[in-house]
């Protein structure tokens, strides 16, 4: 099952040419996978406090078709793994049935200084009912 995130474009997402920004959707996806965090019981606070920090390190985004002023963006979010000290996750935002833009990220846990730390205990599990389809 995807996680479901709704957000509203406001006028400050918007570009010259009235679309919203291709930089903005890095926000609204980020947005949608700290949502799933807090729902797996794995806020940023609760990674804080134990010692962790969770960092993209590789993204692949794919722009189809704008999202424009007062739109619903209806973003899915799904894990697509969970490895040793790494997940990938894969994000389709759309507007009604029309798909807008594609991201794949891969992210890794980290202490605050950057260096890699196994995935948390209980990870795995949290997140295997937003486990992707394949």
């Amino acid at each position: 099952m995807a996680y479901r995130t709704v957000l509203r474009v406001s006028f400050s997402d918007l570009d010259p040419y009235n679309h919203v920004n291709h930089a903005r959707y890095l926000s609204y996806f980020e947005t949608a996978r700290i949502d799933l965090l807090e729902q797996m019981d794995f806020s940023m606070g609760q990674l804080a406090e134990m010692g962790l920090q969770i960092v993209l390190v590789e993204a692949t985004i794919r722009y189809f078709t704008p999202a424009r002023l007062g739109d619903e963006v209806h973003i899915t979010t799904r894990v697509r793994e969970v490895k040793r000290a790494s997940t990938r996750w894969s994000q389709v935002a759309r507007v009604g049935s029309d798909r807008v833009v594609t991201l794949e990220v891969k992210a890794a846990f980290t202490n605050p200084e950057g260096k890699p730390q196994r995935t948390p205990r209980g990870f795995a599990e949290a997140a295997a009912p937003y486990r992707a389809d394949d």
